[in-house]
């Protein structure tokens, strides 16, 4: 068994879930903020056979969606005082890990 903690943002959270669903897969989804632009996410947790593992990433790889956005300079850390100017970034996707599992128990 393998267990996969995803990092989705908001935006995308509810299609991963309307698709990990409809593949069968079972996930727990956790509230979560990310540390550079202090915006929401959301953190999936799910647990699978190592067999399905790509199969599961496919989903949140199709659903996840990496977006431009802009935000004010402030928001990046900047410490100048010159005022606030927009700055682009790229969010969205999904950041993903893998991690051996070596026990599971649905009770």
């Amino acid at each position: 068994m393998k267990l996969i903690y995803a990092v989705i943002n908001n935006d995308d959270s509810h299609a991963v879930s309307t698709e990990l669903t409809k593949k069968g897969f079972s996930a727990t989804k956790l509230a979560s903020t990310g540390g550079f632009l202090m915006a929401g996410n959301t953190t999936f947790m799910i647990c699978v056979e190592e067999q399905r593992v790509d199969e599961a990433i496919e989903v949140i790889r199709e659903c996840s969606r990496k977006r431009k956005q802009f935000i004010p300079s402030a928001a990046s850390g900047r410490s100048d005082t010159t005022g606030s100017f927009p700055i682009e970034v790229t969010v969205g996707g999904a950041t993903v890990f893998v991690t051996d599992i070596e026990r599971f128990e649905k009770l």
